[in-house]
């Protein structure tokens, strides 16, 4: 099946064909880019979903994600994130692999093309100039033998008569040999041109045709070839994906199955709990005495006579409901209240007290991790001058060391606090301290020696007396060995300078705009992240002057912009 020796005469059908087959792949090649663009759109539509429904930081909206069923649709949030990202890589793939190799085959595949088609063309013209050499020689053959012909009938006229002069007949004689020898000339010339004409189209017709239509068909098949391979390609670029989308919707499902109902209701009661005891009954008052009205313990009015109830927020009346009255309902804004949170029921005033010292203790501890660095800092200074000038950090050494003892007069307070309202509570289950945060069980003696005081003063008043036991102890950090690490710390992930810095002081790191590198250690909350260049080219850069790119593998992790 050749398409040279079966269409030898189909040049112009050929070209059309050969044409068509461009046109198509050309269709196939705006068919993927449409469908990569469709992968963008929904993948960014998934995003900005995702993004929609986050929930805000610093906010309300944040708190109510501490519930199991929360958490489980913040993490279906997150694997939706993750999910429209593969959605972006079948685009990516297939607008390299597919768009950008079909793009590239057309152009090499229309020069072929053309390249064919004009050697056709010049074989053609070849022939059919033969062929008008052969139609002139003909016809040039012909007009000699008729004017052979001419010549011989006159000399015949001329020798038949005899009024003509024998000179006359002679010259006619000689004529008609001429024209004879025109003739012959004329016809052996035809003949060695038609011999030549007869070989030029057999050789065109049996072989230059079929070897340019030869390859004409060789550069087709190859056409189709690459298109079948190019939408086996389109299907395994999908499949691809399968897997790590599998993986999303599997995390989705686990997520789906962490929903723990029970613990979400023990959540709330943790959450709304007061720690106020029911009301108790309310006494019998009998008005057919004559006597002065009584007022009962239980009663909604106070002894003050007034007729007005006023409620005491620390009473230990069983009988008071307070609680339940609309115009005394608590106001559970942040700020809204003291900054002892007296304005609370007991078990939400400890919660706030609990979590507030834990704030603060993070706030100390931020505090310290600045202050030890600016020391190693100085300590390198003092030992190379030529670095810096140790008294350049003396300034804000002092700010950290004044900042951290406010913090720390700031958590005893608090705690002091905390104490008295748990010393009024009743007592918790072993679940409930655990629930209660690390801190409690860490500084438990520091908890119970601010008590001592708080209850040891004669009107119940706090002071905030600074001895050694009541110093907070702040437990001891690992940022003490980062810099004299003997193995290199591993990477957990890359990132990307957006601006240019220029690491002056010890322990920073100079990066350009534009160069990636090697992310060993997040930022811990001072701003500042850990990057390495290369095994002996590591330090400390500003997290804002970064894109950090942490490894797929550590779920939730943040970039930072």
């Amino acid at each position: 099946m050749s398409w040279g020796t079966e269409l030898w005469d189909q040049f112009d059908n050929l070209e059309k064909h050969t044409q068509w087959g461009i046109d198509v792949l050309e269709k196939y090649i705006k068919f993927v880019k449409e469908r990569t663009e469709i992968e963008l759109s929904y993948a960014k539509q998934l995003r900005n979903l995702s993004k929609k429904y986050q929930p805000k930081k610093n906010s309300k909206e944040e708190e109510e994600y501490r519930y199991t069923s929360t958490r489980a649709f913040l993490a279906t949030l997150n694997e939706m994130n993750d999910y429209a990202g593969q959605h972006e890589v079948i685009s990516e793939n297939m607008t390299s692999l597919i768009i950008g190799e079909l793009t590239r085959y057309v152009q090499e595949l229309k020069q072929e093309r053309k390249s064919h088609f004009h050697d056709g063309r010049k074989a053609q013209q070849h022939i059919e100039t033969c062929w008008k050499q052969l139609e002139a020689s003909k016809r040039r053959f012909e007009r000699d033998c008729k004017e052979a012909d001419r010549a011989q009938q006159y000399f015949e006229k001329m020798d038949a008569d005899i009024n003509v002069t024998k000179a006359d007949v002679e010259k006619a004689r000689q004529q008609a040999q001429l024209r004879h020898q025109m003739a012959e000339d004329s016809k052996a010339e035809y003949s060695s041109t038609l011999q030549k004409f007869n070989s030029e189209q057999h050789d065109h017709y049996y072989t230059h045709i079929p070897n340019i239509f030869q390859k004409i068909q060789e550069m087709e098949e190859r056409r189709i070839v690459r298109i079948g391979e190019s939408m086996k390609t389109f299907a395994e670029v999908d499949r691809q994906v399968i897997p790590i989308i599998g993986k999303c919707l599997d995390e989705i499902t686990k997520a789906a199955e962490s929903v723990d109902h029970k613990n979400d209701s023990q959540m709330v009661i943790e959450a709304y709990k007061s720690g106020f005891e029911p009301p108790g009954d309310v006494d019998f008052e009998d008005f057919t005495q004559p006597m002065k009205r009584t007022v009962s313990e239980s009663s909604l009015s106070n002894s003050r006579g007034d007729g007005k109830y006023e409620p005491k927020f620390g009473s230990k009346s069983k009988g008071k409901l307070w609680p339940f009255i609309k115009k005394n309902k608590l106001s559970l804004k942040l700020g809204a209240g003291p900054e002892d949170f007296s304005n609370l029921p007991p078990e939400q005033r400890r919660k706030k007290l609990q979590q507030k010292v834990d704030e603060l203790n993070k706030d100390i501890q931020k505090e310290m991790d600045q202050r030890d660095a600016l020391t190693k800092m100085k300590d390198v200074y003092i030992k190379n001058p030529q670095m810096g000038d140790a008294a350049s950090v003396d300034h804000r050494l002092s700010e950290l060391e004044q900042n951290i003892e406010k913090l720390r007069l700031e958590v005893q307070k608090f705690e002091g606090w905390l104490a008295e309202v748990e010393g009024r509570l009743p007592m918790r289950t072993e679940q409930a301290r655990r629930q209660s945060g690390l801190y409690e069980a860490q500084n438990t003696s520091a908890v119970n020696s601010c008590a001592q005081d708080r209850e040891s003063s004669p009107d119940g008043s706090y002071t905030e007396e600074q001895s050694q036991e009541t110093e907070m102890k702040v437990p001891a950090t690992d940022f003490d060995d980062e810099f004299d690490d003997e193995e290199p710390l591993p990477t957990i992930g890359t990132c990307k300078a957006l601006y240019t810095f220029e690491g002056q002081n010890e322990g920073t790191i100079s990066v350009a705009e534009g160069e990636m590198l090697y992310v060993i250690e997040e930022d811990k909350g001072d701003g500042w992240t850990r990057i390495r260049r290369n095994e002996d080219e590591e330090g400390y850069v500003p997290t804002s002057y970064v894109e950090v790119y942490l490894d797929k593998n550590a779920k939730g992790a943040m970039t930072y912009i």
